[in-house]
């Protein structure tokens, strides 16, 4: 797979990222006023780790540590905004793995 893509794969998170990320901000009322630090965490770890797969042409494994970013911020993002936005904390199981995809991707940078 040509290591370019992962600019597209970029460019698409930025956007919901930040799409997310002000709909967050500006519009997103729960009614437990704690969901709305949910939902800031996920902006943030979505927004900074899309910063990050920016990189990835550039690694020694563009493959590997995109497709480990990508899932963090599917899997750990996602997981939060769907817990924020349902109020609901019984769907959290899936955002530890995200956050090991995110330690996985950055551990790859070292080989």
């Amino acid at each position: 797979m040509d290591p370019r893509i992962w600019h597209k794969v970029a460019a698409i998170s930025g956007i919901a990222a930040l799409g997310l990320g002000t709909y967050g901000a500006h519009a997103f009322k729960p009614k437990n006023p704690s969901y709305k630090e949910v939902w800031h965490t996920a902006s943030l770890y979505h927004l900074v780790h899309t910063a990050a797969l920016v990189a990835a042409p550039i690694t020694s494994h563009p493959n590997i540590y995109g497709s480990l970013l990508t899932v963090g911020i599917l899997a750990f993002s996602g997981t939060c905004y769907t817990v924020a936005y349902l109020e609901d904390r019984t769907y959290s199981k899936l955002a530890p793995f995200g956050g090991f995809a995110f330690i996985g991707a950055w551990a790859s940078l070292m080989f």
